[in-house]
């Protein structure tokens, strides 16, 4: 029986959560001694970029009503094609809202932002994020057929080359629940839920002129710009880049925060981090107690000077 893995793409194209995916699916068949078939819906890129990660086969799933994104659209259309017991999803966004949907429509049990290829597969168990990221805990299915989510930057992009073949998909699923009216693309950034490193800034940065030097940065680190919910809220920053608890949940290797308190709704978007950099001139500012590195001391002076130190050691 086939490992099944859903490559998300965005607007045809695939993301690094998809080749994590397909990392995290290959090494479940390799505990399991099974293929690994990858379903993508209206993907232009090739499906070579899935044969590099470990897809033996990858169906592509071609269906014009599908092109607006729907949480139960989309479930319909993988149910169409999904007949294993495991499938794989990564826990972005949209597809960690389709996920649900098909453990519904199939009756199997759903385990989300698994962290580790899993401890045994006869029952399925799994480590798994848990309280908002602030713990974990080992997540038995118990289900005829398991769907997780693989928490994104948790398990890695893994090359393990199969030599695949693909299928196309005809399909025709009537997509009744979604009407867009206007669509908006950032463009030139990284995406954040993606990004390996974050800088993030918070009111302790004064008002909007001051980025820059939080911008200049991320682009010697090579990083995504974040930022706390009162930026945003504000205006400074767009809500794309709202990181916390109503915002976005992020797990990157190294995340930086700038002017940024720490309370608990923030921490819980970003204390699945491997590694926490807080910057405050506030000794007393609650995040110091969930970071790995803490600086205490005037930001203003702190960030320039790291930015340009920084930078000579990529220029040695």
């Amino acid at each position: 029986m086939a490992v099944f893995v859903y490559a998300e793409n965005i607007n045809g194209i695939y993301k690094k959560a998809a080749f994590e995916a397909v990392s995290y699916a290959k090494a479940i068949a390799a505990k399991t001694g099974d293929s690994v078939t990858a379903i993508s819906i209206n993907p232009t890129d090739s499906s070579d970029l899935l044969y590099k990660y470990g897809a033996d086969k990858v169906i592509n799933v071609k269906d014009e009503g599908l092109k607006n994104f729907s949480s139960k659209a989309y479930a319909q259309a993988v149910n169409e094609v999904f007949d294993g017991n495991v499938i794989v999803f990564p826990h972005t966004t949209d597809a960690s809202s389709v996920a649900p949907m098909l453990a519904i429509q199939k009756n199997y049990s759903l385990i989300t932002n698994a962290i580790d290829v899993p401890e045994s597969t006869s029952p399925f168990q799994v480590k798994r994020r848990a309280f908002s990221g602030k713990g974990f805990m080992h997540a038995k299915a118990d289900a005829a057929g398991v769907i997780v989510t693989v928490s994104q930057n948790a398990y890695g992009v893994k090359e393990n080359a199969a030599s695949g073949s693909e299928e196309v998909k005809e399909l025709s699923i009537t997509n009744e629940d979604t009407k867009v009216i206007n669509h908006e693309q950032s463009s030139g950034k990284l995406d954040l839920k993606e990004a390996e490193v974050v800088v993030s800034a918070g009111r302790g940065m004064k008002g909007p002129e001051n980025w820059g030097m939080i911008e200049d940065l991320a682009n010697v680190l090579g990083a995504a710009t974040a930022c706390s919910k009162p930026v945003s809220d504000i205006g400074w920053r767009p809500h794309t880049e709202h990181v916390g608890q109503t915002g976005k949940a992020i797990s990157p290797n190294l995340y930086v925060a700038v002017g940024i308190s720490g309370a608990i709704q923030h921490l819980a978007g970003v204390n699945s981090s491997k590694t926490i950099v807080v910057i405050n001139n506030d000794a007393e500012a609650p995040f110091f107690k969930s970071a790995d590195y803490g600086v205490v001391g005037d930001a203003f002076q702190i960030i320039p000077a790291l930015t340009e130190k920084i930078k000579a050691l990529k220029g040695a």
